[in-house]
Parts: C-alpha cells; sequence; structure tokens
C-alpha cells in the first residue's frame, strides 16, 4: 500500500503565505529606507526653507501728458470783433492856433468808425488790422472884432455879395471832411507763472493825407486829428491790456481740468475671478511752453504731471491746485505716459496657475515607465526666484504592480516678464534636489520623469497679462473721454495708442506688474468766451 500524498491546495497555500510574507517583508524593509507614501501635509513640511523677503513698498509712479492747445485765428478774431469798441469820438480841447483870433465858441470834433478786423500770425506776433473811416467838424463864430471887419466889409460891397458877407458874420459855421486810416495792433503774448497772460500790445494808427479850408486858410486834418484818434486808442488798448492781463480765464481752465484728472478711474479686473482695480491718479505739476504762433493759430502747450497707482478699491485723493505755473522750454508735443503698477496677491497667481496645471499629465503622451498627475499647486517667494509646489499623483506603469504615490514636489523657477507676448513666464526651471526622492521606492522611475515635469512646468506656469492691459486701456479711454466733453467750440482729440509690461517685483506675499500707456492728445479751440 503506497503512502498517501499531500493534496495540490496545500502546496498553493503554503506558496500563497510564503509570497504574502515576502512581500510584508519587502515593503516594511523599504518603507525604512524610502519612507514616501506621505500625505501631502508631511510634503509640505519637507518644503525648502526660503529667503527672507522684505515687503514691497508702496509705489507711486509718474504720468504725465502735454497737450498741445491749438486757438485758432478766427477764434481770436471773433472774439474781438465781440469786444472791441466799434466807434470813438473826440474834441480837441484848445482851437487850431490860427483861428483864435478871428474865432469865437469854435470847436473841433471827430468821429470814427472801425470796419471788420483781421487777424494775422507769424513768428513775431499776432497782428489785429482795420479801417477807419470817419468825420472831421469844425463849428464856430467870427469873433466880435472880425464879426465888425466882416460886416463894415459888406455894408461896402452892398448888393447880394455884401449880405453874404454881413450873413457870414453873424451867423454860425459847420464845417466838415473825411478821415481815412487804419489801425494796426500787434501782441506778442507771454505767459507768466502766476497763471496770467501777459498781451504786450501795441498800437499805430496811420490816417490819410486830408486837408480843408477854412476861413480861406489850409488845415492839415491828419495833423490836427491824428494826435487826438492815437491818445484815444491808446487808452483803449491801455484797458484792454489791464484787463487781459488780470484775467483769470486761464487759471479757471486749469482749476476745471485739474479737478476732473483727480480721481480714481476704474479698470476692473485684470482677469476672470480676480478683484475689481482702480486707478488713482493724483496731479502735482503743472507746466507749460510760452505760446507758438503760426499762421492759422496760436498753440499753447500745457503739461500735467501726475503721481498714478493702482489700488484694489477707490480712493479721493487730495489735488492741492499748484499756486505757480512752471515755465519750461518748447515741449514734445501730444504726449501721454501713464505709467501702472498693478499689484496681484498669490493666493490669485495660485488659482490662476492651478487652473492652468491641474489635471496635466507628464510625460503628455504617457510614453515613460512613469507618469504623474498633477492635483494642486501653490506658489512662494524667494529671492528672485519662485518656488512652485506640486501635489502629484505618480504612477510606475512597467511592472505587474502599477505602484503609485502621491506626493508633492518643489521646482524653483525664475519668474520673466515677456513684454511683447504681455506674458509673465517661468525660467531657469528646475526640480528641487530634495524633491528627487519624492516617490520614494518609484524613485528610478520618477527621476527619469522630472526632464518632462521641467517642461510642463515651463510650458504651462504662464500668466497672460493681456486681459490686464486691455482693461486698463479701455478704461483709461473710458476717462479720456471724460475729457473730449469739452465747453462749445472746443474739440479734445486723445487717444492710448499701446500699452506695454516694463517692469516686475514681487514679495512674499503679492506679485507687481508695472505697465505703461502711451497715446496722444490734441485741443482744439475754435470759439472764445
Amino acid at each position: 500500500m503506497q503512502p498517501s500524498r499531500p493534496a495540490p491546495w496545500g502546496k498553493i497555500a503554503g506558496g500563497a503565505l510564503l509570497a504574502v510574507v515576502s512581500f510584508a517583508a519587502a515593503v516594511w524593509a523599504m518603507s525604512l529606507f524610502w519612507p514616501v507614501a506621505s500625505t501631502p501635509a508631511d510634503a509640505g513640511d519637507r518644503r525648502p526653507a526660503l529667503a527672507e523677503m522684505p515687503p514691497l513698498k508702496p509705489v507711486v509712479r509718474s504720468s504725465t501728458v502735454v497737450t498741445p492747445v491749438a486757438i485758432a485765428l478766427t477764434a481770436i478774431r471773433d472774439a474781438l470783433e465781440k469786444t472791441a469798441p466799434r466807434d470813438a469820438a473826440g474834441k480837441r480841447d484848445n482851437p487850431i492856433r490860427e483861428m483864435r483870433d478871428f474865432m469865437s465858441n469854435s470847436e473841433i470834433a471827430w468821429t470814427v468808425a472801425r470796419g471788420p478786423l483781421a487777424v494775422a500770425g507769424s513768428p513775431d506776433g499776432l497782428a489785429v488790422s482795420t479801417a477807419l473811416n470817419g468825420t472831421f467838424r469844425v463849428t464856430g463864430q467870427l469873433s466880435g472884432q472880425a464879426g465888425d471887419l466882416a460886416g463894415m466889409i459888406g455894408n461896402m460891397l452892398g448888393g447880394n455879395l455884401g449880405r453874404d458877407v454881413q450873413n457870414f458874420a453873424t451867423k454860425p459855421f459847420d464845417q466838415r471832411a473825411d478821415i481815412r486810416g487804419n489801425v494796426a495792433m500787434t501782441s506778442r503774448p507771454e505767459l507768466k507763472p502766476n497763471w496770467r497772460i501777459e498781451p504786450n500790445l501795441a498800437a499805430q494808427v496811420s490816417l490819410a493825407d486830408a486837408s480843408t479850408n477854412i476861413m480861406g486858410m489850409r488845415f492839415s486834418i491828419s495833423k490836427e486829428v491824428k494826435p487826438l484818434i492815437d491818445r484815444n486808442v491808446n487808452e483803449q488798448i491801455a484797458a484792454l491790456q489791464a484787463r487781459l492781463r488780470e484775467d483769470p480765464v486761464l487759471e479757471l481752465a486749469a482749476r476745471r481740468e485739474w479737478a476732473k484728472m483727480c480721481r480714481s478711474v476704474p479698470l476692473g479686473a485684470a482677469a476672470s475671478g480676480m478683484p475689481n482695480l482702480w486707478l488713482e491718479l493724483k496731479p502735482t505739476r503743472a507746466f507749460a511752453a510760452q505760446p507758438r504762433i503760426g499762421e492759422t493759430a496760436v498753440t499753447l502747450t500745457v503739461g500735467v504731471q501726475a503721481d498714478t497707482r493702482i489700488l484694489p478699491s477707490e480712493t479721493k485723493p487730495d489735488c492741492p491746485f499748484p499756486g505757480e505755473l512752471e515755465l519750461v522750454p518748447q515741449l514734445e508735443q501730444g504726449k501721454v505716459a501713464i505709467a501702472l503698477p498693478v499689484d496681484i496677491p498669490f493666493t490669485e497667481v495660485n488659482r490662476v496657475l492651478e487652473a492652468q496645471l491641474k489635471g496635466k499629465t507628464f510625460p503628455a503622451d504617457k510614453s515613460g515607465a512613469f507618469a504623474a498627475t498633477v492635483n494642486g499647486v501653490e506658489l512662494a517667494a524667494s529671492g528672485d526666484r519662485l518656488l512652485v509646489s506640486l501635489r502629484v499623483t505618480g504612477n510606475e506603469k512597467k511592472s505587474w504592480l502599477g505602484l503609485g504615490a502621491e506626493a508633492t514636489i518643489h521646482v524653483w523657477g525664475r519668474p520673466v516678464l515677456d513684454s511683447g507676448r504681455q506674458l509673465l513666464r517661468l525660467e531657469d526651471v528646475k526640480l528641487d534636489v530634495d524633491s528627487e526622492a519624492a516617490f520614494g521606492m518609484l524613485g528610478t522611475a520618477a527621476r527619469a520623469a522630472v526632464p518632462y515635469l521641467e517642461k510642463t512646468l515651463a510650458e504651462n506656469a504662464v500668466i497672460d497679462l493681456l486681459p490686464l492691459a486691455a482693461n486698463a486701456r479701455r478704461s483709461i479711454e473710458a476717462a479720456i473721454d471724460d475729457f473730449r466733453k469739452g465747453a462749445e467750440g472746443v474739440r479734445v482729440d486723445a487717444s492710448i495708442n499701446s500699452i506695454r509690461l516694463v517692469g516686475l517685483e514681487f514679495d512674499a506675499k503679492t506679485l507687481r506688474v508695472i505697465a505703461e500707456a502711451d497715446g496722444t492728445a490734441a485741443v482744439a479751440v475754435n470759439a472764445l468766451p
């Protein structure tokens, strides 16, 4: 009788038990050397040490708006037409010397009226001219002695001629003559620091040569009347110059625009989900160049310098109006340059990056022995670099076990501003040395995937700043529309041509991007108040 054999299931059970014990021992042994199956919180404890980051200083950028204001000569002419006297009259205080001995109650008077004004401009100044037309009038009566003599002569002559001489001796006479000429006025306007304009007016009267006979004596009208008209015109010019010199129209207009500029302009959100931002404009300095006179307009170039900053809420800036206007040499025409410092909290940057990176797998084609999927992203600043902490799930795919692990790995990168494409991206992306052991028993396969990880991060850790720039441009142009709504007869042409990114800085909590908006501005005045 042959001995009985152990049942086959006994061998199977023994082999399974041996395999389980061996695997458990192997896992226990490997966990002593490669303790990687950690939670994200454990991984966070192993984050590389960060360099101290001083807080960003409050930033205020200087913005400049230079605007040529072209006042049409036709507008100057029309304003003068409304204000300049249309006629003038006067009397001579003392009679003509040759007439004193035989005239009594004599009076010499004149009246003139001006024609339409003509205004011309040149680099030498502004010229205003008009024609004069009027009347020279002499009235009076012969003195007693001259009258008696004329009466005696009339009696001696007798007849009609004697009666005419007697009538002449007893009746007053009225002699008239025409006046023709013109007035030419020049102005060389000059700006003063007290927001006033010194017109520097001068006038010259010229009369056509004309004469008349009075009592058989010939008198020059231009010689007798010109001093009288000169005095009258000079008095009017002096009064006009005094009024223009004290006229506050320039200061009042500047105060009005200054108050409109002192404000907070809504910029909207830099991107979807980000908070609304405000551009604070605070004018601090006013300057201007002396007027330039051309053939069609007088151009006054004025400029304003303002402090600008981006804030998360609307402010009410205090902008004292400058007591003096700073006078400077001729300026670049029509320049708008507005600086925009934009502060973005890292919490918002984290949200944007996580939206772009979460769910990404590297290698993207899943062709390697190891694949990892990004579950979360956190950004931190250290010196001139940023540390990107990625919560990933990694899987080893070649063995039949298909082992996996979850860990947090850390990658360094240097932020760079791509001004041309208006992007913020990372350069010099490198895996932190302590993160290479993060996958423990999968370390060998994981290390082979490091280049894919770095490539994935460099390609996707990008912040698109185009929405921020576009919103800023639209908002600034909307604010400019307020300045376009000028007074009647005033046209304001202003626009933003481009917004470019020019600077980047950050601290432990905030990413700051500096942008500059460039544009043009011009004002045309076709009617004056």
